[in-house]
């Protein structure tokens, strides 16, 4: 009887393929929903949101530069796990650090691959939360939805996701290539509605004012009492200021800078939106949007899948950056950050769940009349679902294939290293890392209305009560008080991004160095600035808590999370290597490939 095979995966991307699964990953029809909160929230950094993009799009162009080289050497599963056994293998004197090299990057990809997901439907439980919460506002609130609910969100699309992964690369794929065109036509029609409300809205003009309780907007303004709160009627609808004749004052639009706490509103011109306003607030908005950036690499790990790796891996990596970080991401920032008003500010933002959603439903009230915009925005929130979809699909697609060049290498358990003999995918993997986000969602979720982001005693008071609701929720201090778990755990997936990149840089300068190949620019100049880059980044998880700049709390609790893996992974190595009589340097140089 004929000896059975193990499952081996077969090439069936090629490059339309490939660059869709790439863009589905940087996915900024979500991305600008999702993210704009979190940038929103880092305190005094916010002006310099467009620059902080710009800054990590060039580090993530440089660092897209060496995955693009060294994957012409080496295709393959694995991606970076896989280059950097391949890339010291290569070298006379250092191929005995091979197998430290491919487990220090392999673990330390994990920080990011495993992370990550787990703040995508960490995301998609607050967005889940922000819809229902519009539609049966009695139910739950749109503006701050109950941490229970978006929890049960997470797990559910969680599961949901693993579901679609675990049927194959072609299933996958499918899926990403329709989501890309509508995601990114949605965010053209959008862009081009705010940047034409900003320009028909100088200041002086009338306009609309947004109230994030009943998430709608009014044409007059606001009456309050003594202490500054909105008076408000039995159902929660904000009363209008009256004059002396007893009409309601019309509501006048301007834009300031800051309020009488320095904290950022508006943004003047359109000159304000692309300065630096403070270098140091580009980099630690840097360390932020370097999460809408991530996913260009990801198609690295699929080298197993594509039928002609060497020439269209390299072009996938390069194009999905260049089409949806250079163009889409850049216009969507610059048109949200400019459409900024006092009738909606930086500050209204911040204590939102959903500003992207809020300012759909104003550019929306504008274009088809004050109560339709709600149409506009519920139309743009389901494209924004698809592209979440997708972009949690192809990072649990690539983590889960990671894991698996490391299972099939026997330095993770052996379970992760097998193929479905169906399906021919991951699927211990991706179950696993289906748990793994599952349960990170939930953390993610249960405080992501605290420290900048936490919300008045008045507007607490004003949730609809019940489990799913309120529950969490306690009081402006105690809140204000405590890290936020969304940020945080977002930093903590980049801090590993900015680890993997940093290495995949420098072995992209290692696997060229000496070869009769090597290009000045693109294998030690380019690389040499993404590794630089992607380290300064690094150093600002420091740099910022210690001088005072932007939030202070997030950056510690991910560098300590960060250590803490770190540990875990060398104690592992370690004990590993000792129970499997596995040689931690290599004595002997074994054939590349």
């Amino acid at each position: 009887m004929a000896e059975q095979k193990a499952p081996q995966m077969q090439a069936t991307l090629g490059l339309t393929g490939l660059t869709s699964n790439a863009m589905a990953l940087i996915a900024p029809g979500a991305f600008l929903w999702l993210t704009f909160v979190i940038q929103a929230g880092t305190g005094t950094t916010a002006p310099a949101m467009w620059l902080g993009i710009f800054g990590a799009l060039l580090l993530c162009l440089a660092t897209a530069v060496a995955y693009a080289e060294i994957s012409k050497l080496y295709p393959g599963t694995g991606s970076s796990y896989y280059y950097a056994e391949q890339a010291l293998l290569s070298k006379d004197k250092a191929f005995k650090y091979a197998r430290v090299a491919k487990f220090i990057v392999g673990w330390g990809s994990h920080l990011y691959y495993w992370v990550y997901p787990g703040v995508m439907v960490a995301t998609t439980g607050i967005f889940v939360g922000y819809v229902v919460g519009f539609l049966y506002p009695n139910f739950i609130s749109g503006g701050n939805p109950g941490p229970v609910f978006m929890g049960l969100v997470a797990v559910v699309f969680s599961f949901f996701v693993a579901w679609i992964a675990q049927k194959g690369a072609g299933a996958s794929t499918a899926v990403n290539l329709a989501i890309n065109i509508v995601q990114i036509s949605a965010l053209i029609v959008f862009s081009v509605l705010a940047l034409g409300y900003r320009v028909n809205h100088p200041s002086g003009s009338t306009g609309f004012q947004y109230d994030s309780q009943t998430l709608s907007t009014y044409t007059y303004q606001f009456a309050t009492d003594k202490t500054g709160a909105t008076i408000r009627d039995a159902s929660g609808n904000p009363q209008p200021l009256l004059d002396s004749a007893g009409k309601p004052v019309p509501y006048v639009i301007t834009y300031p800078t800051a309020d009488a706490s320095g904290n950022f509103l508006t943004h003047e011109n359109a000159a304000s939106v692309v300065k630096p306003h403070k270098f140091s607030y580009m980099f630690i908005q840097a360390t932020v949007a370097i999460l809408i950036l991530v996913g260009f690499e990801s198609v690295t790990s699929m080298g197993g899948e594509a039928k002609n790796p060497t020439k269209h891996i390299p072009i996938a990596v390069i194009a999905s950056l260049l089409i949806q970080g250079l163009v889409c991401y850049l216009i969507e920032y610059f048109a949200a950050n400019f459409f900024l008003n006092s009738g909606y500010t930086m500050q209204t933002a911040v204590s939102s769940a959903a500003p992207i959603g809020d300012m759909m439903i104003i550019v929306g009230d504008a274009l088809l009349g004050q109560g339709h915009g709600k149409y506009f925005m519920l139309a743009e929130a389901i494209t924004v679902f698809l592209a979440l979809i997708g972009t949690t699909l192809a990072c649990m697609n690539t983590g889960a294939r990671v894991t698996y060049a490391m299972g099939k290498d026997d330095e993770a358990p052996e379970h992760f290293g097998m193929l479905h003999a169906k399906s021919l995918t991951p699927r211990t993997a991706i179950w696993t890392l289906a748990v793994i986000s599952a349960v990170i969602g939930c953390i993610a979720v249960s405080l992501v209305f605290a420290d900048a982001s936490a919300p008045t005693d008045a507007t607490i008071a004003a949730l609809p009560h019940g489990i799913l609701s309120s529950f969490g929720y306690s009081t402006h201090d105690r809140l204000a008080a405590l890290p936020n778990s969304l940020l945080t755990i977002t930093l903590t997936s980049n801090f590993g991004t900015f680890i993997l990149y940093a290495l995949s840089c420098f072995l992209c300068i290692v696997a060229y160095n000496k070869r009769p190949d090597h290009n000045f620019l693109v294998h030690t100049l380019i690389p040499g600035f993404g590794l630089l880059a992607n380290i300064v980044c690094m150093a600002f998880y420091l740099i910022s808590p210690v001088f005072g700049l932007g939030t202070f709390k997030e950056p510690l609790l991910a560098l300590g999370i960060s250590a803490l893996w770190g540990i875990y992974g060398a104690v592992y190595f370690l004990r590993s290597s000792k129970a499997k009589g596995k040689s931690v340097l290599l004595e002997t140089k074994k054939v590349a490939g």
